[in-house]
């Protein structure tokens, strides 16, 4: 499989249809691809909580059409990141506008969505995202023709349990696009290997360029193989990475090394 991870720069004063504009034209430049992912809350800045409320669409918006219409031209399957999604009033928040969420979209060669991923963990403790957003509560797989992708967003990547769930539904590929700060760039190089060694799986994680309300991004996209091996790390500014890599080593690594057979801890069994 090829995928293309897109390390937008989230540029400050470029509106929000501007860079709808822009990110869709890169995911078309990406034809030949089989997966393209895009960051977290690239529409905004993941750190531009006031602008989150403001730029609030739902599910089947105005970035799932403009994001549909670059995957149908593109041909590939497009992990559109995520966006600050408005919810059906009512939905999850006592408001009658409905609650925000932090959703990803991911959608099909034919623009349909496959699948919508509200982000569990929230980031922020008690201000920003934490506060502002609500928390989903399921988790996502999606199947392609060669892999099964697993999805995450950013924060989430510290909660190795959530990647344990995914890979018990069938995940072989961990997806997570992010908003994560430069300040903490070692976390995020550092739990990308590890969410990969621990699970046997790939990850392939899209981070964002630039700056978000005076918040420096780490960028920094960096694709994982099973054995923990870095296939591919961009570097700090806007860039799109590409990839080559097999989705079979996911199987073949299991049975070379069936670490995940031996599994004590938080399998369903009886307690005395």
């Amino acid at each position: 499989m090829r995928a293309s991870l897109l390390q937008v720069a989230v540029n400050e004063g470029e509106s929000v249809e501007s860079r709808r504009r822009r990110v869709a034209a890169l995911v078309r430049e990406q034809a030949g691809a089989d997966l393209v992912v895009l960051p977290e809350l690239w529409t905004t800045g993941a750190f531009a909580h006031e602008d989150f409320a403001r730029e609030a669409e739902p599910l089947h918006g105005p970035t799932f059409e403009a994001m549909a219409a670059a995957a149908r031209d593109a041909g590939v399957w497009l992990h559109a990141g995520s966006v600050p999604e408005r919810a059906a009033a009512g939905e999850g928040s006592s408001g009658g506008d409905g609650a925000l969420y932090n959703t990803s979209l991911v959608l099909s060669p034919a623009g349909d969505l496959a699948a919508a991923y509200r982000k569990i963990h929230r980031f922020g403790f008690d201000r920003g995202e934490a506060v502002l957003m609500s928390a989903g509560d399921a988790l996502v797989t999606v199947p392609l023709p060669h892999t099964t992708l697993g999805v995450a967003t950013c924060y989430d990547l510290r909660f190795p349990e959530l990647f344990r769930g995914l890979v018990d539904a069938g995940a072989e590929t961990l997806v997570v696009p992010a908003g994560w700060p430069e300040r903490r760039r070692a976390h995020w190089t550092l739990l990308a290997r590890a969410r990969a060694v621990e699970n046997q799986t790939y990850v392939l994680a899209c981070g964002t360029a630039g700056t978000h309300a005076g918040v420096p991004q780490a960028g920094h996209s960096i694709v994982v193989d099973p054995w923990g091996e870095v296939l591919a790390e961009a570097g700090p500014g806007e860039q799109v990475l590409t990839v080559d890599f097999d989705p079979a080593l996911v199987a073949k690594t299991r049975e070379q090394f069936p670490a995940l057979k031996d599994r004590v801890l938080g399998l369903d069994r009886p307690h005395r």
